[in-house]
């Protein structure tokens, strides 16, 4: 193996460790009343952790009604609940607004993973 293959090698490690360093979050946000959270937590949030894609993006809640968390910059205002913000390191790179039921929530969910190029295969 020549020095320049095997710099290249290290380089590419170092890259690929990189980006599955990266913090990947579900941010959910929320407001009291809203008959459309209390339905995905009856129905998504007690499973929710236990999944691939849960695991690859833990979820983060926060109520719409307070300012938003310094360390998430979000792209648009927010501005109905739920909304369901995918966030790597911090910046938004997708969103779900509104909750379309259980049985189309996880495969948008594996469709916004999926484009953000977020393994969950565990």
């Amino acid at each position: 193996m020549s020095f320049r293959s095997f710099l290249f090698g290290i380089l590419l490690f170092a890259t690929s460790a990189l980006s599955a360093a990266a913090e990947t979050q579900l941010v959910m946000v929320e407001e009291q009343g809203c008959i459309w959270c209390a339905r995905w937590d009856d129905e998504i949030s007690h499973i929710y952790p236990k999944t691939d894609a849960g695991k690859a993006a833990p979820l983060r809640r926060f109520d719409i009604h307070t300012a938003a968390p310094d360390d998430l910059k979000f792209e648009h205002k927010l501005v109905f609940t739920p909304t369901f913000v995918l966030m790597v390191d911090g910046q938004e790179v997708s969103r779900l607004e509104g909750y379309p039921g259980e049985d189309f929530f996880w495969g948008i969910l594996e469709k916004m993973l999926a484009d953000a190029r977020i393994d969950i295969t565990g």
